[in-house]
């Protein structure tokens, strides 16, 4: 177990150096910290016009050119003092990222600079590489960014991304070379100020989708590969020709495959719809028994665009999946949930029986369009009760199943609070807060509570097209999160959940597994684990938190990743924490669930005690290493 210091992990960070010179160690030391957040800087920055795939791994590039050549110390400039908590290395860095930045997009006469060049480093063959896909507002964000020029791209990113004022702005601007900074500026202020959408995973240029590039030429010999292009070029100018081509399939790709079975998958007319009453009289609850709704069902042409995209999604086309998802194309003709506008999109959602396949293409045409996946194999009840249609000014609409009577919104943080009734439209729910698209601290958590004829259930929107179902309880008899005690037990841990946003999450389970009185009269603790399975069976991960009396939320004090602790196959878990008394003194505690009958701890503190809990003296910084008993003789480690 790494002990963790509970009442000092909310302290201010020491002064950090502030010397006015920065050497390349320093600048290294920074760059590596705030690497994604570099990257991010220059792919917003970049000219869209360089392309998704070009723009990652410019951006990337940018970022490790950024260290100064040599060992010699930098002398640094007074506009580098707009920095991040004093960050002189940072300052650096972010500089020279934010200049070569301005270069790419900065049309040249003659000889083009190192920065406009194609990247060198990195590259990857036989890949295309591009950020995962965000919602509509994101779409709408880069798009109003890409008619922007270069410093005033740089301007609006400067005040959302980085936080700066107007006057470090400007400072950071001239120095970056930029002589128009009041025209930067003026330009930024044309653009809303939608700087939370700045995090979104629509502009990560480190966490990224790949897609292959040309498979069977790559498979081919050199003769071969030469015949497949000049086929190629004349199936081009064929498909250009009236009535056929790009036209009726939208953004996807030219088709390449005349299988019988995949043709069939890309017939609208085959297109499966289940009857609006089939629910009611089936065994399942499932997708399978969900009706096609929406009052676009019938437009052939956007139904045929979506099993196109979906078959064969095209260059422009934004891909997006959960981890452990195949985003391939249907075996067969899939089954239609919906089809019909949302917000600012047109949206078609599919399933094959395995997966959700979401499209959406703005209302004005197939420029921009998006393809999302995600898991559902096994789903039934409440992970079958809702999806998510669309997100948009920080809020999600959800589409849901037949049996769902009442949909409500509750504070998770908030068990007392009363839920606020959503509307009901044809399945789908007035707009709902939603935590994942949320930037900056976390005072409240509004997840979706659906009632149908057996109960009532709450799920979270993680960022993904499937929300997840929280449950409360003892693993192996959780019940539903949405009981009073549930609610209890998930409102001090409920900011916990933002670990894991987009982590193909399939429901996560809160456990209180123990409660200790605390030394020097201070109270009790409580100690509770969160575990996140997902749909893809590995990847889970168990936190075990802890929360003093009083506190407003719990401390993760301890992750465990692929373990069956505190699981239905292991429901058992040990945990502990470095704890400072009201009285000054500092402590080992230690927790473990039922069944525990003792525990030792070695390392930086060594004590034994029986039964399930475990407190001892300590210094201040001590680190230690936990081991349990449990009943019949079973040893168990702590969570680290």
């Amino acid at each position: 177990m790494q002990s963790q210091d509970v009442a000092q992990r909310h302290a201010p960070a020491s002064s950090r150096n502030q010397d006015p010179a920065v050497d390349v160690g320093r600048a290294e030391a920074a760059l590596v910290e705030h690497y994604p957040r570099l990257v991010r800087l220059a792919y917003l920055v970049l000219p869209p016009a360089l392309g998704r795939g070009r723009r990652v791994l410019t951006a990337h590039a940018l970022a490790q050119r950024a260290l100064p050549r040599g060992r010699r110390q930098h002398a640094l400039i007074p506009a580098q003092s707009a920095g991040r908590d004093g960050d002189a290395g940072y300052d650096f860095v972010r500089l020279r990222v934010l200049r070569s930045a301005l270069e790419a997009s900065e049309p040249r006469k003659g000889l083009p600079r190192l920065s406009q060049l194609p990247a060198p480093l990195p590259q990857v063959w036989g890949l295309r590489l591009f950020p995962r896909s965000g919602g509509a507002d994101e779409l709408a964000l880069d798009q109003k960014l890409s008619a922007l020029s270069g410093p005033a791209r740089a301007a609006y990113v400067l005040r959302g991304l980085e936080g700066l004022a107007d006057d470090d702005v400007r400072k950071i601007l001239k120095a970056a070379g930029v002589t128009r900074t009041e025209s930067a500026l003026a330009g930024a202020n044309g653009v809303p100020a939608q700087y939370a959408l700045l995090a979104s995973p629509e502009f990560d240029a480190c966490s990224l989708q790949a897609r292959p590039t040309d498979l069977m030429r790559r498979r081919q010999h050199t003769k071969a590969a030469v015949a497949a292009a000049a086929a190629l070029a004349v199936a081009c100018v064929l498909v250009a020709l009236p009535g056929g081509g790009w036209g009726p399939d939208g953004a996807a790709a030219p088709s390449y495959a005349d299988n019988p079975a995949a043709v069939a998958a890309l017939d609208p007319a085959k297109v499966r719809r289940v009857a609006p009453a089939a629910w009611k009289t089936s065994a399942r609850t499932d997708f399978s028994v969900w009706p096609a709704r929406g009052p676009l069902t019938g437009d052939d042409g956007l139904l045929r665009r979506a099993l196109a995209v979906w078959a064969r999604p095209g260059a422009t086309v934004r891909v997006s999946a959960t981890p452990g998802t195949f985003t391939g194309g249907p075996a067969g003709p899939p089954q239609l949930l919906y089809a019909g506008d949302v917000d600012a999109a047109r949206v078609v959602i599919l399933y094959d029986g395995l997966r959700i396949a979401r499209y959406a293409e703005p209302r004005d045409g197939t420029e921009g369009a998006a393809l999302d996946f995600a898991r559902v194999d096994g789903a039934t009840g409440a992970e079958a009760s809702a999806l998510v249609l669309g997100r948009s000014d920080g809020n999600v609409r959800y589409l849901t199943a037949p049996w769902v009577k009442k949909a409500a919104g509750r504070d998770l943080t908030k068990p007392e609070s009363a839920p606020t009734a959503l509307t009901l439209t044809d399945g789908v729910t007035s707009p709902l807060v939603s935590p994942a698209l949320r930037a900056g601290d976390c005072t409240s958590w509004t997840v979706l509570q659906l009632t149908d004829g057996s109960g009532t259930q709450l799920s979270t929107d993680l960022g993904e097209l499937v929300p997840a179902h929280l449950t409360a309880g003892r693993p192996g008899s959780a019940g539903e999160a949405s009981g009073a005690e549930g609610l209890r037990a998930w409102a001090p841990f409920a900011c916990s959940l933002a670990a894991e946003r987009a982590a193909g999450v399939r429901g996560v389970n809160a456990w209180a597994f123990a409660e200790q009185p605390l030394p020097d009269a201070s109270g009790a603790g409580q100690w509770v684990c969160t575990r996140a399975e997902t749909w893809r069976g590995d990847g889970t991960a168990a936190l075990a938190q802890f929360r003093t009396p009083g506190g407003p939320a719990g401390a993760v004090v301890a992750k465990g990743t692929d373990t069956t602790a505190c699981g239905p196959r292991d429901p058992h878990v040990l945990a502990g924490v470095l704890w400072k008394s009201s009285g000054g003194h500092w402590y080992l505690l230690a927790a473990g669930s039922r069944g525990v009958t003792s525990i030792r701890s070695s390392g930086g503190v060594s004590a034994a005690g029986q039964g399930q809990l475990l407190v001892a003296k300590a210094e201040r910084g001590a680190q230690a290493q936990l081991a349990g008993t449990l009943e019949g003789g079973r040893r168990i480690s702590g969570l680290r």
